[in-house]
């Protein structure tokens, strides 16, 4: 199968802005990595979609996009546009050399239970634009059939550690708002899975305390002690009883059990319940992987990764150790996965969202350029 180039986008629960990244693939094994950006969202960007997803709590239709959520529909489009018009000028790219472009969107809520998952951004606006061909709204085939809709990155995760030639079984973890771990042996189906809180609750937690979006190098936490009684208070949430395939929305689980507790002492206290949640799930394997290679804003944590490196049964690396382009792997992923839209193959399996099959997904808007 021939390489198509695509650019792929994402906008993930930590609402700090859009990753952009190149790549030539054929959707299976071929990956040529390609440069990649990021443009980050001003504090005004993140009031307004934190805003969207309080308001989207009630929504009970996926088209409906009232007050808040439709105000933010119209800037996470805009800035998804700002961010593939400046990487193509600063890469000196002509658009008219991408092929597709893997547009994610905004999660504002993800139910699966009630075969129900919303993502903001206007496709057909940004292939008007751009004069580029856009796939998106990745996750609702997959629900509709009765999957979780996520997570949607282990098919890349395979192909990521089979390019890298990196043997025997690993997990790729992902922290971003949100947790999720794919685990990975050989041409085996990937199993995937959301663990739990990733970067979410302390980034809450820091806004909420001291008026900071996060908790930089984990400096709060390492100064704080974990607080053991509200840590496995915090571990007896229900969603760590279910079994896997399961997917989390951003708002699942609240910092305020944390709210007696010093600044440090929480941040902490969340951190040490963001890898006890991945610990959790390697025990649900049967085995423990090779290694674990850690991706997202996470890796930069080195408190977390501390903890990560203390409770996980396998040694732990972050992307950056293994050569990967960490901070860019989910944009790398939804560019891999636009071309496996444009050549018709599944997104999602049995073992990653708990499909009966394995589903294909994506939809595609055509840009100007190439209906003529």
């Amino acid at each position: 199968m021939t390489l198509s180039r695509a650019i792929g986008l994402m906008s993930g629960t930590s609402m700090d802005g859009v990753d952009v990244a190149l790549l030539d693939t054929d959707g299976e094994a071929r990956l040529v990595f390609g440069p990649t950006g990021f443009f980050p969202y001003s504090e005004a960007d993140r009031d307004l979609l934190r805003a969207a997803l309080a308001e989207a709590t009630d929504l009970a239709d996926r088209a409906a996009r009232p007050g808040a959520v439709g105000a933010a529909e119209r800037l996470i489009t805009d800035r998804h546009a700002q961010a593939v018009e400046s990487f193509l000028r600063d890469e000196k790219l002509d658009p008219a050399a991408v092929d597709i472009i893997g547009f994610h969107g905004q999660t504002v809520l993800h139910r699966p239970e009630r075969r129900l998952t919303v993502q903001i951004g206007d496709a057909k606006a940004l292939a008007e634009r751009l004069g580029v061909d856009v796939a998106f709204d990745f996750r609702a085939d997959d629900v509709a059939a009765g999957g979780e809709g996520a997570p949607l990155v282990p098919a890349y995760h395979r192909a990521l550690v089979a390019a890298s030639g990196i043997a025997g079984p690993a997990a790729v973890i992902n922290i971003g708002g949100v947790a999720n771990v794919t685990f990975v042996d050989g041409a085996a189906e990937p199993v995937a899975f959301d663990t739990g809180p990733g970067n979410a609750l302390i980034d809450d937690l820091m806004l909420a305390r001291t008026g900071q979006p996060v908790d930089r190098d984990g400096a709060t936490a390492a100064k704080g002690r974990v607080d053991e009684a509200i840590l496995q208070s915090l571990l007896l949430h229900p969603y760590f009883q279910k079994t896997y395939p399961k997917s989390l929305d951003r708002n699942d689980f609240s910092f305020h059990l944390t709210d007696k507790l010093s600044v440090e002492d929480a941040a902490a206290t969340l951190i040490a319940f963001t890898a006890a949640s991945l610990a959790l799930a390697f025990g649900q394997r049967p085995s423990a992987p090779a290694r674990a290679i850690i991706c997202g804003g996470g890796a930069h944590n080195p408190t977390l990764m501390s903890e990560l490196a203390r409770r996980l049964p396998c040694p732990v690396a972050t992307a950056a150790e293994v050569g990967w382009m960490g901070d860019a792997i989910e944009a790398q992923a939804f560019a891999f996965l636009a071309v496996r839209v444009l050549n018709g193959l599944p997104l999602t399996f049995p073992g990653t969202t708990g499909v009966s099959a394995p589903t294909k997904g994506g939809r595609i808007v055509r840009s100007d350029r190439t209906m003529r």
